[in-house]
């Protein structure tokens, strides 16, 4: 069968690139839908702050009976590209029923627009910022992802690696088990390092509260994710529109942040209860009785997911992770938690995955990042 390939023009063609997957994945106990409104908001030229240092295009695959079959983005990050002094481009949103012939024509143009843009390397999956869901799952087939992942079929990354792509990086996920009780060593630890180093613990009682230290906050992320694959130091317009997306759904008993003498930030971190369940139900919209599932996911679960952690370079080997561990762990337990997910962690980041040394604890998930050189090919189809 051929396959025709048409970029997206129209918001009616965003609105069915966005919604593609939902069909594809109709029926999979597995698949979790992102919230439309927030897929739209990241993909629309004017509602993204990307897209004041990005370019992007986005095609969809159509079959001879004018179905859609396969989707995929094309984008060129220049802030990233300037921050490694490489021309990349990348791919993303690439999802597409089991047709080798589908990848084949999504990648070329992909691939094209890439010469186009005279890169030298083409990589991805990866979004328009560290938020969006990267790489393509590899391992974990029979798990739900988290909220802020993707799931997506095994022949994924046999068509990719079948196009000439190799390994660029790849994260891992694990599901930790809560203990019953906190044990005793954590919260003496972070006493012991609170008194020695002078840091203490901020106790929110509003989210006004959190936003006052939340400019603090992205800084020392920007600062500490520096060096962390595919990151690159979000906009003021990206962190502003970052509060609106997370302040709504934050727990004050889940986040910790930990301030000096001079009540500098020195490190923070950040949990949410699980809602791929509660996506699953909603089907990615809120409205009218999406929202529902959300609350009811917020204040009654039993798995949370780690979202995001950041240690000042000069407090790193100081203990303050467990300072960090203690305060949300503390809640976790008493909240009567069974699971913990770790969102992706770049398989090489030890001090991350130290944090659950002495948990109960299984690798589930492994995700790939790939990448190819830009050589100008003829592919017939």
């Amino acid at each position: 069968m051929r396959y025709t390939i048409h970029e997206v023009t129209s918001i009616n063609d965003l609105k069915k690139f966005i919604k593609f997957p939902n069909k594809l994945y109709s029926g999979n106990k597995y698949y979790v839908p992102p919230l439309f409104s927030t897929e739209f908001e990241t993909l629309s030229l004017e509602k993204n702050p990307a897209f004041e240092f990005c370019d992007a295009k986005y095609w969809l695959a159509y079959n001879e009976n004018n179905t859609i079959v396969g989707r995929i983005a094309g984008v060129v990050n220049h802030k990233y590209n300037k921050k490694t002094g490489k021309k990349y481009v990348s791919f993303g949103w690439f999802d597409l029923i089991d047709d080798y012939n589908v990848a084949k024509a999504l990648l070329h143009t992909v691939e094209t627009w890439a010469i186009e843009k005279a890169a030298v390397s083409i990589h991805g999956p990866l979004g328009l910022s560290e938020f969006d869901a990267s790489g393509i799952l590899i391992k974990g087939f029979n798990e739900i992802p988290t909220a802020y992942g993707k799931y997506n079929f095994p022949y994924y990354s046999e068509f990719i690696e079948r196009f000439g792509y190799e390994k660029e990086v790849d994260w891992v996920e694990l599901r930790v088990t809560v203990p019953n009780i906190m044990p005793e060593r954590y919260p003496k630890m972070a006493k012991m390092i609170s008194e020695r180093y002078n840091l203490r613990s901020i106790k929110f009682s509003t989210k006004k509260e959190v936003l006052s230290y939340s400019e603090e906050i992205f800084q020392l992320m920007n600062k500490e994710y520096e060096n962390i694959h595919g990151f690159y130091a979000l906009s003021p317009g990206q962190i502003n529109a970052l509060k609106r997306q997370f302040i709504p759904f934050i727990r004050l008993k889940y986040i910790s942040v930990i301030v000096n003498s001079d009540n500098n930030v020195v490190g923070f971190g950040i949990c949410l209860p699980s809602l791929s369940k509660a996506l699953q139900k909603c089907r990615g919209k809120l409205f009218p009785f999406g929202f529902l599932h959300i609350i009811k996911a917020l204040y009654h679960n039993d798995t949370i997911d780690t979202l995001l952690i950041a240690i000042h370079s000069e407090y790193r080997d100081k203990g303050v992770n467990a300072l960090i561990f203690n305060d949300i762990g503390s809640s976790i337990v008493s909240d009567k938690m069974k699971y913990i997910e770790t969102t992706r962690e770049l398989e090489d980041n030890y001090l991350v995955q130290n944090l659950w040394s002495k948990l109960e604890s299984r690798q589930h998930k492994r995700v790939r990042c790939y990448i190819k050189p830009v050589i100008p090919t003829f592919i017939p189809f």
